[in-house]
């Protein structure tokens, strides 16, 4: 606050280090203080998560957060708390009559991929253990945290999700409960678990069947094929195609390019959901299936499921 102090103390008529001339009305200085308010108004926790990067952007009140995983790239539990907290502090800072935020993006660090999805770790051991609720517990905090994304956390503003490399598993379910997707060219999308005699079970039955009809819904999570970027903005999926390497670029312009319709956007967004809900508990008792067959699930099952999440880490470190 002293250094907001000392900042407008140089008002109309002074001049800044390099001798250039400062021409702050009292209105001006005003908006001023106000802004800066806003800002320190949002909790600094924010901007510190273990596992997310998080910066805002003034010009176009966006919030850009990047997964930034200490392992294999998934939803960890511990991405799981900095997912629940990014939540709750964007809902405690940012909103009407605080910090404007209009968009909420989502990307990730990792070379060449956005997310593998579930923690086939934990899985096993929750298996072998015969943990039903260790599972259901994992599973009804990934579809909360969707829940509350498709929601767009009940903010007037628009979720994209950024995706530049591999989205597998529950990483693809998790893009479904965004309003908007950017894709590379080259980015991939798949479900594989079924190759290992299970079934994607936070979001991709309710979010695709709504999205693509039950049909091309039920192919997409059988089929363990893997899908491009353009095969999914083909299907109405992802939204915009990138170049590679030009995912945060195509992120902005698509939001410059926004602005001025962006209520607009946000309402048709929310007329979207009205008309197709998907309810929490709906998604809960998808967990709740998805949690009876893993516990189902042989010795051998369980070795191929290993294989891929070793796979899977073996990629990401080479990446």
């Amino acid at each position: 606050m002293d250094r907001l102090n000392r900042g407008l103390d140089r008002v109309e008529g002074d001049s800044d280090d390099t001798g250039s001339p400062l021409f702050f009305s009292q209105e001006r200085q005003a908006d001023v203080v106000a802004e800066s308010l806003r800002h320190l108004a949002v909790p600094q926790e924010l901007y510190s998560l273990n596992e997310l990067d998080v910066f805002y952007e003034d010009e176009l009140k966006a919030l850009w957060t990047y997964m930034r995983p200490q392992g294999r790239p998934s939803f960890t539990p511990t991405m799981l708390r900095d997912f629940v907290a990014w939540q709750r502090l964007i809902s405690e800072g940012f909103g009407p009559g605080r910090l404007p935020l209009k968009f909420l993006v989502l990307g990730s660090r990792s070379p060449g991929v956005f997310c593998f999805g579930g923690d086939l770790e934990l899985f096993q051991r929750l298996i072998r253990d015969g943990n039903r609720d260790g599972l259901v517990q994992y599973g009804y905090r990934c579809v909360e945290i969707l829940d509350r994304n498709a929601r767009a956390l009940e903010l007037p503003m628009l979720t994209i999700g950024l995706v530049e490399g591999s989205a597998l598993g529950g990483g693809f379910e998790s893009l479904l409960s965004f309003d908007v997707l950017i894709a590379e060219r080259g980015a991939t999308f798949g479900l594989p678990e079924v190759i290992f005699g299970l079934f994607p079970g936070m979001g991709a039955h309710a979010f695709l069947t709504r999205k693509l009809g039950s049909a091309m819904a039920e192919r997409m999570i059988l089929s363990n094929e893997t899908y491009s970027a353009e095969q999914m903005y083909e299907m109405g999926i992802v939204h915009v195609l990138a170049e590679p390497g030009e995912a945060a670029s195509a992120c902005r312009d698509y939001m410059q390019k926004s602005r001025r319709r962006h209520m607009g956007l946000v309402k048709a967004r929310q007329a979207m959901r009205t008309a197709s809900p998907v309810p929490l508990d709906e998604l809960k008792r998808i967990v709740d299936l998805w949690a009876d067959a893993a516990l189902g699930l042989t010795e051998q099952d369980l070795k191929v499921m290993n294989r891929l999440a070793k796979a899977q880490s073996r990629l990401a470190k080479a990446a």
